[in-house]
């Protein structure tokens, strides 16, 4: 018996072979993918809640090809989405059904270290650590370190301005980066700052990173590099309480100090790391801070002793300096390890990333636990203490009827409370369409009209991303004499695993 082929089908398939063949020609060889088995490993990104399906992927290896896509795209009327390694866990690289995903891993070239300058220059699909492994032969490094650096790429970072343990004393991505190309909707090429300290004129660069690419497409970046500090130790510090060790931080940052990393990990996250990684972490304590110091010997060996007091007044158990390199970065390797390690002992786990103010650690701990009592739901907690940016780990089974809806609104009471403590949805994961329908709880309407109106002064036609960040999107010919509701774009329907 013979099945007719819905026409809504026919017509997706016949628009998908328009546009592979004259992408195609663009993008010659094995540029272009359009069969979906071939798709598959692009429907998600690292928020694996959500899938779907692109209309097709297109791999471009040069500027003028991603100029070319996005001109073609523009003059089409066809929908952007820029992938990087789709570590994102906002998201924010989910692909669209109608929309062509501009997958930027073969931009993977280093292009100039200049060290006379400080700066490196590579292209976006470069990862966060190649970067530092590129130049630690002359004793530097790249100061950004998100958990994923291994396989996060610089281009990604650009567009979520990522972190990583040591921003609290180097920065964000936005600290470190001195210059970026970048290709608009338009197809036209942009090139803003360069090797130079700072640039003239409005900060286009401070508005790009961050921007979860819905702005244009990053094809060039230029990179701070940095010395190798003289001397850098860790100190591992256990409290039988999570509200010591947050009472902690605040006063070792009250004090002045100013360490180049802080990291806190709670008991589940404590046991699951040391399984995995076997970092000699102490399991008879509640919550677990580390603290690197950095700087010349004599300095850092000051440090460590008035940390080391500072932590005995918040009733510390447990402290132990590293006494050699390799111990320091054992101790680091399985606080990078967590999110994997927390994955061995649940089937799933959603990530959070709140941001708050350091002296609220204590407040917010207490209530993220009252609030896994409420939801019957168990949390691991693994942050950048030190900026107070919180990655609360929330473990659930997807194959449990309403567990993941259950999940998500426990997520969401997170994310309101640390806006209620003065804090902020996102500290480095992005918006994405994670936290897309919480922007309200932080900003008026009034303040995401403007922010859109930003965005359409890069992509007047919407194109690049859309369905990303913004709960309600206004088309770009309304704004100037926006009210309330007018002139709103639907959202794509986004599937859910």
């Amino acid at each position: 018996m013979s099945v007719l082929m819905p026409a809504l089908d026919r017509a997706i398939l016949a628009r998908r072979a328009a546009i592979a063949a004259e992408l195609s020609a663009i993008v010659p060889g094995e540029g272009v993918i359009a069969s979906e088995q071939a798709m598959r490993p692009f429907e998600s990104d690292g928020l694996t809640a959500y899938k779907q399906l692109p209309l097709v992927v297109v791999l471009p290896e040069t500027t003028q090809q991603v100029a070319q896509v996005l001109r073609y795209c523009r003059n089409n009327g066809v929908k952007v989405v820029p992938r990087g390694a789709g570590t994102s866990l906002s998201g924010g690289a989910l692909p669209l059904g109608d929309g062509v995903l501009l997958g930027m891993g073969k931009f993977n070239r280093i292009r100039e270290i200049d060290y006379e300058n400080r700066v490196a220059v590579v292209e976006p699909g470069v990862t966060n650590l190649a970067i530092s492994t590129a130049v630690a032969d002359r004793g530097f490094y790249y100061a950004p370190d998100p958990s994923s650096q291994i396989a996060c790429t610089i281009g990604g970072n650009v567009a979520e301005n990522s972190g990583g343990v040591h921003c609290l004393k180097y920065g964000m991505t936005t600290n470190n980066i001195l210059g970026l190309e970048m290709v608009l909707m338009t197809g036209e090429v942009l090139r803003l700052g360069g090797k130079h300290l700072d640039s003239a004129g409005y900060d286009l660069i401070g508005v790009v990173t961050g921007s979860e690419g819905l702005l244009g497409v990053v094809t060039e970046v230029t990179v701070r590099i940095l010395k190798k500090p003289e001397t850098a130790r860790a100190v591992l510090v256990g409290f039988q309480s999570a509200e010591e060790a947050g009472e902690c931080v605040s006063r070792i940052i009250g004090a002045g100090i100013v360490p180049g990393g802080m990291e806190m990990m709670d008991k589940p996250a404590i046991h699951a790391t040391e399984e995995f990684v076997h970092a000699d972490y102490p399991l008879d304590v509640e919550a677990l801070l580390i603290v690197e110091l950095d700087g010349p010997k004599a300095e850092v060996d000051h440090l460590i002793e008035r940390v080391a007091e500072i932590a005995k007044g918040c009733g510390s158990t447990v402290l132990r300096a590293s006494n050699s390199e390799d111990e320091r970065l054992l101790f680091w390797a399985g606080r990078k390890a967590a999110f994997p390690a927390v994955g061995r002992i649940s089937p799933d786990y959603y990530c959070m990333d709140g941001t708050i103010p350091r002296a609220k650690l204590p407040l917010v701990l207490r209530r993220i636990r009252e609030l896994s009592e409420h939801y019957g739901l168990r949390v691991a907690n693994v942050f950048h203490a030190g900026d107070g940016n919180l990655h609360p780990l929330i473990l659930y089974d997807a194959n449990k009827p309403g567990e993941l809806e259950k999940t998500e609104e426990f997520g969401s009471e997170i994310l309101k409370l640390c806006v209620e403590v003065g804090g902020v949805l996102t500290g480095e994961h992005g918006v994405g369409v994670e936290k897309r329908d919480l922007m309200p709880a932080m900003f008026s309407e009034d303040d995401l009209n403007q922010q859109q109106r930003l965005k359409c002064a890069f992509d007047a036609d919407g194109l690049l991303n859309p369905g990303k960040v913004f709960p309600q999107l206004h088309r770009c010919a309304e704004l100037g004499r926006l009210h309330v509701h007018a002139g709103r774009v639907p959202f794509p329907d986004i599937p859910r695993f």
